[in-house]
């Protein structure tokens, strides 16, 4: 049996390596709703570029085991390898997120329930959070009430969506949602 860098898949078989440029074949498919640098062409689907690859890699394993729906992500990852996952995964996450707060406003304003996690800028500071930075308002809006109402499940997300009314959710759309974000490959 032969270990690949400590690692090794169920099976006996060694882990491969994740790819960006196989990633970037994948991302092909992708590119309709997300864009091939991961900034989202349509206001109903999340900027990817930049995302936390283990962020990524998480929600994409979440579509194809059914463990979240969504009537387009569940049928494209249910083709996807768990490799492939990986690999675009990796290529989503080989790009920079900048994110540049409008002018004269002060990062102590930003929603402090979510600044631990997404920062006051949008941009994650854990690896399994999403970036929220220039997000479309009803995009992020959408997603914490359906933390609120239980059609997603998140041990954090959930309880703090719980809390929160509609105009507060508005607030914090609002807040990520007038951060300018600019996506880059990295060199």
């Amino acid at each position: 049996m032969t270990i690949l860098g400590g690692l090794m898949l169920a099976g006996g078989s060694p882990a491969a390596a994740d790819d960006p440029s196989a990633g970037r074949q994948i991302a092909n498919m992708c590119r309709t709703c997300h864009g091939i640098d991961g900034y989202a062409q349509i206001p109903i689907a999340p900027h990817i570029g930049g995302e936390p690859k283990e962020y990524l890699e998480a929600q994409l394993m979440a579509f194809k085991s059914g463990a979240r729906e969504h009537e387009m992500m569940s049928v494209v990852t249910a083709t996807l390898s768990a490799q492939q996952i990986s690999d675009v995964a990796a290529w989503y996450a080989s790009h920079n997120a900048v994110a540049t707060l409008p002018d004269g406003i002060n990062e102590d304003d930003a929603p402090q329930a979510c600044v631990s996690c997404h920062g006051a800028d949008g941009i994650s500071v854990l690896l399994d959070a999403p970036n929220l930075a220039g997000e479309v308002n009803i995009y992020i809006d959408t997603q914490l009430k359906a933390f609120r109402l239980g059609k997603r499940d998140h041990e954090i997300m959930s309880e703090i969506a719980s809390h929160l009314d509609d105009a507060e959710i508005r607030e914090v759309a609002d807040w990520y949602s007038n951060v300018q974000l600019e996506i880059v490959l990295a060199e």
